[in-house]
């Protein structure tokens, strides 16, 4: 098919890569205008932009599509078939998704109709859900409630991250899109319309609400750990640091006696024992200030300062 391909972060690269390895002709890739990036805040391509640069493939950043009518005669003029999305980061209004002949893809990191939104993966973390997965969708007006043409389940294991469920997923949705394709060019593909019921939405996530409150259960908070990494990362203060924790378990077989939450009970090599309302969290993988991610007894050379709560 002759495609337009619109994605903007590290997610969306491996569909594009599929979509090429697969044979399909992508006439233009769509991304996010560069941004400003680390420390010196210079201007940086997002990955897409640079993968599609890579391939030689052209590429348009609009700032926006909705009311931008030099964009939307550019994107006619591309003669599309079908135009695929995945975390674009922008909204495609009627005007956009009415130009590809058979219409507009979407690689969905969920499975609709839950986690709708913006950040379906760490939503599904946060709230312990035992599985997610990928949904193709074809697009409408609304947000994420396009009839279903593929959906497949991902079990999310108690150690994982948003981070690697992150990259399974992506993994999923590249293989995904070109079976999907595969089916619409063959005409063997139906959609079904999204169930109204088991609807949630998956809000943007903030810095603030990473902040670990110790007054919670063990298992909550492991969930926070994990579903908060690697952005915004979950966090606390320590012996007046402001930390990053990053991977974490459940222990089993410590009493937390009378400590306080956040109180430190034990430190060695397995990580960092740390006291909660309910039971009790080892702290496997934390990042200090500057510092790289490592075990807490690295981080601090030995000496963590084990008589300073965590709040």
């Amino acid at each position: 098919m002759r495609l337009i391909f619109a994605g903007t972060p590290a997610f969306s690269v491996m569909a594009l890569d599929a979509l090429v390895e697969a044979g399909h002709e992508i006439v233009a890739v769509y991304t996010q205008p560069d941004r400003p990036a680390g420390r010196g805040q210079k201007l940086s391509a997002s990955p897409v932009a640079q993968r599609a640069a890579t391939l030689g493939l052209p590429t348009f950043k609009p700032a926006k599509l909705r009311g931008n009518d030099a964009a939307l005669d550019e994107m006619r003029a591309l003669d599309a078939e079908c135009m695929v999305v995945v975390a674009y980061g922008l909204i495609l209004p009627q005007a956009v998704l009415d130009i590809p002949r058979r219409g507009c893809l979407n690689i969905h990191a969920s499975l609709l109709p839950r986690w709708r939104g913006a950040a379906p993966i760490q939503r599904a973390v946060l709230a312990g859900d035992p599985q997610t997965g990928v949904t193709i969708m074809q697009m409408d007006a609304g947000l994420d409630t396009g009839p279903m043409l593929l959906l497949e389940a991902l079990p999310i294991p108690a150690d994982a991250t948003s981070g690697d469920i992150h990259d399974a997923l992506a993994r999923l949705g590249a293989r995904l899109i070109v079976q999907a394709l595969d089916g619409i060019e063959r005409n063997a593909l139906p959609a079904q319309v999204q169930p109204a019921e088991g609807a949630t939405y998956a809000s943007k996530l903030t810095k603030e609400e990473a902040r670990l409150d110790w007054s919670l259960p063990a298992a909550e908070l492991l969930r926070r750990v994990h579903g908060y990494n690697p952005m915004p990362g979950a966090w606390c203060e320590w012996n007046g640091e402001r930390i990053k924790l990053l991977r974490a378990a459940l222990e089993t077989g410590r009493d937390t006696g009378s400590s306080e939450p956040g109180s430190v009970l034990a430190a060695d090599e397995r990580g960092l024992s740390v006291a909660t309302s309910q039971g009790v969290l080892r702290i496997i993988e934390m990042q200090r200030p500057g510092g790289r991610p490592s075990s807490p007894m690295a981080a601090y050379g030995q000496r963590p300062p084990l008589d300073q709560r965590l709040t």
